[in-house]
């Protein structure tokens, strides 16, 4: 089976991701458990795969010299975040399927209070959660709620690109690190001069990045972004804690002062309606919350979210009851192949030499329907084959309708 196979059998079964490795058997991942999947995969597989989904020879000379690559395709009609790296058994391949279209809060399931941090003027919106926890389709939903809802200019910087958003009301101009800026604090800094209404960060990971977010947010933009924690409350004092002690009351104070809220969200299965949906813990910075940050406690956090019920917070267990009574979940429409997709293997098998970067395996092409027709000719029984190529003979294809039909 092609990767491409794979992907699709995997959105069939429901799965969040695939793994593959040479010489293990494919791994998928169904509601948050794991199952192998058909045999063993051999090593030539994987790297004719991998040199494929890379796509380009100076994106596979990236992937030998660091060990690991990211990129974003849409293979088999979804989309899908790759990374392909290396392990003691030769090549991997991680694969996370993405849902096939945002359009908003309600597609995604997610509470309509959420709303609220979409009309934000300026200010610091938090998405947080574990891996795989759906952060990144909590983030396109919010986009897609400016969006529909107001004219904004929206920057987005991502690594990588994962949600492609088409232009509605707002315009949206998507970056992907290190593409199109060599690193997050550069192209932070260079969307400041880029007249942006929101600017959309994909993970706050360092220090200065963490800084910088901040600066945009103090300085009259809305900024959403996300990073890794359990709670609300420890997404905040990640924060502050990745800078030095003498710097962290400095950093609470800019923290409380552009803080809108924070979305900490976990993924749950429901048996009832066999579909995995996020459930949330929400924290609006109100004044309670602004002076606690301010002050401190950040251990006081969870207090704060519970007594903020008539503030729209959410602790999850408030979240779970309204779950728990709500009817109409929306289920992910089956994806549609797109002008993007291509085949992600390669049929020459190669090895992977230590050392310089070997060239990029040849990628097959589908024949056009110009070469289909003088390869063979069609029987008198059966459907004729087209594809849709730039190079496709028309007048063969008459001919061949014309033989056909008598």
């Amino acid at each position: 089976m092609s990767l491409k196979a794979w992907i699709q059998k995997a959105r069939e079964l429901g799965a969040s991701d695939i793994h593959l490795e040479a010489g293990t058997a494919p791994v998928v991942r169904v509601r948050g458990e794991l199952a192998p999947l058909g045999e063993p995969l051999p090593t030539t597989y994987l790297e004719q795969a991998a040199g494929s989904v890379l796509g380009t020879d100076e994106a596979w000379t990236g992937f030998v010299s660091r060990g690991s690559a990211d990129v974003s395709v849409a293979l088999g009609g979804v989309r899908c975040r790759v990374n392909v790296y290396r392990t003691i058994r030769g090549i991997a391949i991680a694969v996370r399927l993405l849902t096939p279209s945002i359009n908003g809060l309600r597609a995604s399931n997610l509470h309509p209070d959420l709303r609220r941090f979409a009309e934000a003027p300026t200010g610091l919106v938090l998405v947080s959660g574990p891996t795989g926890s759906g952060k990144s389709t909590t983030l396109a939903a919010l986009i897609e709620e400016i969006n529909s809802a107001r004219a904004r200019n929206i920057i987005t910087l991502e690594s990588p690109i994962e949600y492609l958003f088409s232009n509605r009301r707002s315009f949206i101009r998507q970056r992907e690190i290190p593409t199109h800026s060599p690193t997050f604090e550069q192209a932070i800094v260079d969307s400041l001069r880029e007249n942006p209404d929101v600017l959309v960060i994909g993970e706050m990971r360092t220090p200065e990045v963490m800084r910088l977010t901040l600066n945009a947010a103090e300085t009259g933009h809305l900024v959403l972004a996300t990073l890794h924690s359990a709670t609300c409350a420890e997404a905040l004092n990640r924060i502050c804690m990745s800078f030095p002690a003498e710097l962290q009351a400095s950093i609470r104070s800019q923290l409380a002062d552009c803080l809108v809220g924070v979305i900490c969200q976990r993924l749950d299965f429901l048996e009832a309606q066999q579909l995995r949906v996020p459930r949330c813990e929400v924290l609006f910075g109100n004044i309670a919350a602004k002076g606690t940050i301010r002050s401190g406690q950040l251990s006081q956090i969870p207090n704060v979210i519970l007594a903020g019920g008539e503030d729209g917070m959410w602790t999850f267990d408030r979240y779970q009851r309204w779950m728990e009574q709500k009817k109409d979940w929306v289920r992910a429409a089956p994806a549609a192949s797109g002008p993007e997709e291509r085949d992600a293997v390669a049929p020459a098998p190669r090895t992977l030499p230590r050392g310089n970067a070997p060239p990029r395996p040849p990628v097959t092409r589908r024949p056009s329907a110009k070469g289909a027709a003088t390869a063979a000719s069609p029987s008198a029984e059966g459907p004729i084959e087209i594809s849709i190529e730039d190079d496709t003979d028309l007048a063969e294809l008459a001919k061949q309708v014309e033989r056909r039909s008598t």
